[in-house]
């Protein structure tokens, strides 16, 4: 057991300095290339003025800003679209992947042609079939749709009592959340078949309703087999969001990409870039990792 451990540790170790040492040889050239192309590596740029203007910001921007303000405000916009994606696609999944499992015919065909559909196109169709084909044909604002007097649906996107959602807004998170939500059905199906039919025979037998046998018995128990493929999915909606370029939606990919264009800064930029996408997803796994290990817990 000693040297089992022993090797483990050794192996660990070995591991980590050769990654220090690839790291070392690719920085190195890195600098060379940079001195013998004239350009000078640096992060100074992100205290130039940006001069650009940014559509869609939560926090204070105008174009007299520096690029670390632009960046941040499309970090924020990032994390806009992803904390409500992965709640809407969660509910979106869930209900899906429950759907499936329905006694009733015309549910279970309505959740089986969603997922087929949306698991089996393109993200990028997807979004631009929202924007372009969605919310462009709405009427103009003057002119705008009301539904039950609460929303307002027009070329200018959603309008809730108190808040509107642009239609890029709108069109990437509705995109990400029913795409999402198509492999979610299929990893929630999948958890909620994996769990013993003894299980729902006990429930009941104990004259629980299929509905309370299934959110006091099944699900519960299905949920250990659901967590870790459902991180990937909340990881891929993360990288994912990265298409809003694409129509329009000013994240921090699409911000950064006007910062590499106007300074000239390709590697300083994707730099940053990776370590913001690294940085959230590891938050991302962190928290599910957390949630995981509770249900484990909480199961025994």
């Amino acid at each position: 057991m000693i040297n089992k451990r022993f090797w483990q540790n050794a192996g660990q170790l070995i591991a980590v300095f050769l990654i220090v040492v690839v790291v070392i040889v690719i920085w190195s050239n890195l600098n060379r290339n940079f001195r013998q192309l004239g350009i000078q590596f640096g992060f100074d740029f992100l205290n130039q003025q940006a001069s650009f203007d940014i559509g869609e910001t939560l926090i204070g921007y105008k174009p007299t800003d520096t690029y670390s303000r632009a960046l941040w405000v499309g970090l924020i916009n990032s994390l806009r679209i992803a904390i409500a994606g992965i709640f809407l696609t969660t509910i979106v999944g869930v209900t899906a992947g429950i759907s499936r499992l329905s006694g009733n015919w015309l549910v279970r065909n309505i959740a089986l042609v969603y997922v087929d559909i949306f698991r089996n196109t393109p993200l990028l169709l997807q979004l631009l079939f929202w924007y372009f084909a969605v919310f462009l044909s709405f009427p103009k604002v003057e002119n705008k749709i009301s539904v039950l007097g609460l929303v307002s649906l027009s070329q200018n996107g959603i309008e809730l009592p108190g808040i509107t959602f642009s239609p890029e807004f709108s069109s990437l998170l509705l995109g990400l959340t029913f795409y999402t939500g198509a492999f979610i059905a299929e990893i929630v199906r999948g958890g909620i078949q994996a769990v013993p039919k003894g299980q729902s025979e006990a429930a009941r037998s104990l004259g629980l309703k299929p509905s309370l046998a299934m959110g006091l018995v099944i699900f519960p128990q299905a949920l250990r087999l659901i967590i870790p493929p459902l991180t990937s999915q909340y990881l891929n909606l993360m990288k994912n969001s990265s298409l809003a370029i694409a129509i329009g939606y000013p994240d921090i990919y699409f911000v950064a990409s006007t910062t590499f264009n106007q300074t000239g800064k390709a590697v300083e930029v994707m730099i940053l870039i990776m370590l913001t996408y690294l940085t959230l997803s590891l938050i991302i796994s962190l928290i599910m990792n957390f949630f995981n290990r509770t249900v484990q817990i909480l199961e025994r």
